[in-house]
């Protein structure tokens, strides 16, 4: 058993990000200025986005992008319930009403049949418009939707798409990284990134909105009390003090500070993605025979980004709880999380909506046995080792048998409860 207590999910953080914030300290600009601007060129570039905003958050991102794509009171927009709050959240803060679709049982993305059902249901036959104005898909735990589907059923609705992709850097879906698909698309597509410190690339705090220039240019505006000058556009020799307020906006801008962090985040990122493959490669190995526990997929054209690593528990086969389990990883130092309770559990929702618990049955029969193990590249061959031991002893002491992988899709449709 481990002496040490390995976190969840710890960044990696290199003496060159350290000294490029000490570099930002000792200048005169600590606030949004030449390094956020250098951030946010580099960074679409490396997405293949036409263009970039660096934000305080993910949830800021969503937020000012449906600030600039002008939903509000009145609309509709569809995401899913298998997702963390902040995505719904901003669709209330807008005044808009979220409209919750069942995920697939596979990668737990959104259901694409589901979704035309509701749009059918919603807005009547395709071209007609109506009140839903947008779709929020996430690309949860890094594994992309299937973003042509997305963009098809988007065009036929002349529906606005905003990608929640907090864990989808560096996936790509049939060779196009997640960030790129505004490029000649038929409607506005927005695509928000996470730089939270458990992401593939962390900030500390921070986020980034890719997509059309004059989206972006408009989002931007809203990301800084809706003035038509941010500070560098104001203070630097170059700059003007005058400005307008132009907008109702809010204070959503990255600082210096946190684009120094980035900037060399952005290049470890290829290593970064290869130490997590890695590591997948090496729980997949270790756990695809393992009676009791499913591991997660990846379908054809997919380039993960493996955000998160999330084990299925199979309660015919494994005695024991999820809350147990993660007990025991816990008594063996182990630290492990559960991505995600479904939005509709929560009272704020179920209490404003009704919801029940089987108005979305996969979200709600998945997630109860859901069990994220540690991923990271920090991790040592030791740290991998370990979680692997842990795993292997808990099912041993529950009893559970060596037997052949199940059909990938029937053992994530066949129910299963804790």
């Amino acid at each position: 058993m481990r002496k040490t207590f390995l976190p969840f999910s710890p960044p990696l953080i290199g003496e060159e990000e350290i000294a490029e914030v000490v570099d930002t300290l000792r200048s005169a600009w600590i606030t949004t200025g030449p390094k956020v601007k250098q951030f946010e060129v580099e960074f679409a570039a490396a997405v293949s986005a036409p263009s970039a905003l660096a934000l305080s958050s993910c949830t800021a991102a969503l937020h000012v992008a449906l600030a600039a794509l002008g939903i509000g009171p009145g609309d509709l927009v569809i995401t899913t319930p298998m997702t963390f709050c902040s995505t719904v959240h901003v669709i209330e803060q807008v005044g808009a009403q979220p409209v919750l679709v069942d995920v697939e049982p596979v990668t737990l993305n959104l259901n694409m049949s589901e979704v035309r059902k509701t749009l059918q249901r919603l807005n009547g036959a395709p071209g007609r418009g109506g009140p839903v104005k947008a779709i929020i898909p996430v690309h949860l735990y890094g594994h992309p939707c299937d973003v042509e589907q997305v963009l098809d059923i988007a065009s036929e609705y002349k529906l606005a798409v905003i990608e929640d992709a907090a864990h989808a850097l560096p996936a790509k879906h049939k060779g196009r990284v997640i960030g790129s698909h505004a490029n000649g698309s038929e409607v506005p597509v927005l695509t928000c990134f996470s730089f939270y410190a458990t992401k593939n690339l962390t900030t500390g705090e921070g986020g980034m909105l890719t997509g059309r220039p004059e989206l972006v240019d408009e989002a931007r505006i809203w990301s800084l009390h809706g003035m038509n000058r941010d500070a560098w556009k104001r203070y630097s020799s170059g700059g003007s003090w005058y400005y307008e307020v132009v907008r109702p906006g809010f204070k959503y801008n990255m600082t210096d500070l946190q684009a120094a962090i980035g900037l060399h985040q952005l290049r470890k990122l290829p290593s970064f993605h290869r130490r997590r493959q890695e590591i997948v490669q090496q729980y997949n190995e270790a756990f695809s025979l393992l009676a009791g526990v499913e591991t997660p997929v990846q379908n054809d054209g997919v380039e993960h980004a493996w955000h998160l690593y999330v084990l299925r528990l199979h309660s015919p086969e494994l005695a024991i709880s999820r809350a147990d389990f993660i007990e025991e990883l816990k008594r063996r130092n182990i630290g492990s999380s559960v991505h995600f309770i479904p939005v509709h559990l929560h009272p704020y929702y179920r209490d404003k909506y009704r919801f029940r618990p089987d108005d979305f049955p996969v979200a709600c029969r998945e997630w109860e046995r859901l069990v994220s193990l540690p991923l990271s590249p920090k991790m040592t061959e030791g740290d991998v080792d370990d979680v692997i031991a842990a795993v292997k002893d808990i099912a041993a002491l529950k009893r559970v048998q060596l037997e052949q992988p199940r059909d990938a899709i029937s053992k994530y449709a066949a129910p299963a409860s804790t």
